[in-house]
């Protein structure tokens, strides 16, 4: 650490009164108080309340509800907690604690914890961290008080909380150093609690319908289970590179093939890519595995699962989302990607830019299409992104660039082409698509699924395929699993499964701009 008298003059005077502290006979880092209540558990003892009023420093004032069971008296409490709020009045003073729950006013006075603790006391700053006990009374603004009999400083906080306590603002520090945003801002502890909440509901839920939680490796001797760049490793004593994994998927139907026929796992996956408030190269994935299920039976699951989720955690399933409501009340809108195309383009791309209307007939006409594409698309010098795309990835290009963003209501979108679905079952009805939908809420796909390929020469064919788009230059596609061909061999179920970004669906649940928001430690830049 540095020498003191370079430090910040706020941090010396700290740092002296806990010196201070210690020759009052105090301990500036003790672990003897132990808490025998929190504020909501003395709030909830009497009943308490905020009323909707505020006191002269804008805190609410606390009154008793309509069926008071109790009322302030000789009942003792111990707490803790962080000081957030300091008003003394020299032999007395007021400070407000916020604890796990919420905060408490409490109330010091000389007479009753004695010379030698009030000494000690008086040393606190904004930020310690403080034990007292005692019993509770109102104020005259009707607040429910703690009136302290014994008080300790449990910690001493060296450094100060932001200017005059008003909330951390600065976004870039707010992520830096979450741990003084979530002192400064119980907005954000509450959206961390929330997400707590969201996560354990999905558990349930799942867990109720038998599926299984399991645990995947989360290094991976071959790319898989999507087409992203990995980040790699290497293992020293195998001496060989590894793959933080993109998706659990491979591992996961390995499961189904073994017998374990509802499977789910809520966990990290890592993709070495952008960043952006949509993208953290680490995030939490929900993947989720039923034999016996196609990726119909996934939508009705997904729709009914987020819809009760969002009333159990939320309270309802109407919830704002930055300039929309978005209501997750089942059924979602089901459209397919050429549907989607047609639409975007006739109601607003195409009168946009001064386009005539189109037809799912001209999306089918593989020539036309790709007019249509390279026409509309293509850069008019350099390299063209386009060129060498197959119909299916054309198909993919067209809705991403003009319909996905129109997406603002849940919307399950189909009909997806096999050229770009390397793992999900072919549709019987036409082996140009497959069995899968991704689902869409304000523009933004959150969940991914299909009908499973559990057809080990279908499978090794797209692995191939995939080896050959890798070896003309392609950098985002899967390695050829040798081992799965081999558990497929074996036999797995006819089955579905799904992918969920679980960031994306606290965002949308707690009215979040950007994934940084969601997530507690959010990669930054130097």
């Amino acid at each position: 650490m540095s020498k003191r008298e370079e430090l910040p003059e706020q941090v010396r005077h700290r740092m002296d009164k806990a010196d201070q502290l210690i020759e009052l006979g105090g301990n500036p880092y003790r672990n003897d108080f132990k808490p025998t209540a929190t504020s909501s558990d003395v709030k909830t003892y009497y009943h308490w309340a905020p009323s909707g009023e505020v006191d002269k420093d804008g805190h609410p004032v606390m009154r008793a509800g309509r069926n008071v069971g109790r009322k302030p008296g000789k009942e003792r409490f111990s707490l803790a907690g962080r000081i957030i709020l300091f008003r003394s009045f020299g032999k007395a003073a007021f400070a407000k604690l916020r604890d796990r729950d919420g905060d408490l006013q409490v109330y010091v006075r000389k007479d009753r914890v004695g010379d030698e603790a009030f000494a000690r006391f008086q040393l606190c700053d904004l930020g310690d961290i403080l034990g007292v006990t005692g019993s509770c009374f109102l104020t005259k603004t009707g607040e429910l008080t703690l009136m302290v009999d014994h008080v300790e400083i449990l910690t001493k906080a060296l450094r100060p909380l932001p200017e005059k306590f008003q909330g951390l603002k600065d976004i870039e520090k707010r992520y830096r150093q979450r741990y003084v945003d979530l002192i400064a801002n119980p907005d954000v502890a509450d959206l961390f609690r929330k997400r707590s909440q969201i996560i354990q509901a999905i558990r349930r839920y799942l867990d109720e319908q038998s599926f299984l939680e399991v645990e995947t490796p989360m290094m991976h001797p071959l790319i898989g289970g999507a087409a992203a760049k990995p980040f790699t490793t290497h293992h020293n004593a195998l001496d060989r590179p590894l793959f933080m994994r993109i998706a659990p998927e491979l591992y996961l139907k390995r499961l189904l093939v073994g017998g374990l026929e509802r499977v789910y796992e809520i966990n990290r996956n890592f993709r070495n890519e952008g960043m952006s408030t949509q993208h953290n190269p680490e995030f939490t994935m929900l993947e989720f595995y039923m034999a016996y299920a196609t990726f119909e039976d996934m939508m009705c699951l997904t729709e009914d699962m987020i819809s009760k989720v969002a009333k159990e955690v939320c309270g309802t399933t109407v919830l704002p989302y930055q300039d929309a409501v978005i209501d997750f009340t089942p059924p979602w809108r089901r459209m397919t990607m050429k549907e989607s195309i047609v639409e975007a383009w006739n109601k607003t791309w195409g009168p946009a830019n001064n386009q005539e209307p189109i037809t799912e007939e001209i999306l089918d006409d593989a020539e036309k299409l790709a007019n249509l594409v390279h026409a509309n698309f293509a850069p008019k010098e350099g390299d063209n992104p386009l060129a060498g795309m197959e119909y299916g990835e054309q198909i993919g290009f067209l809705f991403e660039e003009i319909a996905e963003d129109g997406l603002i209501q849940p919307t399950f979108i189909t009909g997806y082409p096999t050229a770009i679905s390397p793992l999900a079952r072919l549709n019987e009805e036409n082996s140009e698509y497959t069995d899968r939908f991704e689902f869409f809420i304000y523009g933004r796909e959150l969940g991914n699924a299909f009908s499973e390929l559990n057809d080990p020469t279908d499978q090794r064919q797209r692995f191939e395929r995939q080896m050959e788009k890798k070896a003309a230059g392609a950098d985002e596609t899967m390695d050829y699993d040798e081992d799965y061909i081999t558990a497929l061999e074996h036999g797995m179920p006819p089955a579905a499964g799904e992918g969920i970004g679980i960031d994306r669906l606290v965002m949308f649940l707690c009215n979040a701009a950007s994934i940084r928001d969601v997530i507690l430690f959010p990669l930054l830049k130097n």
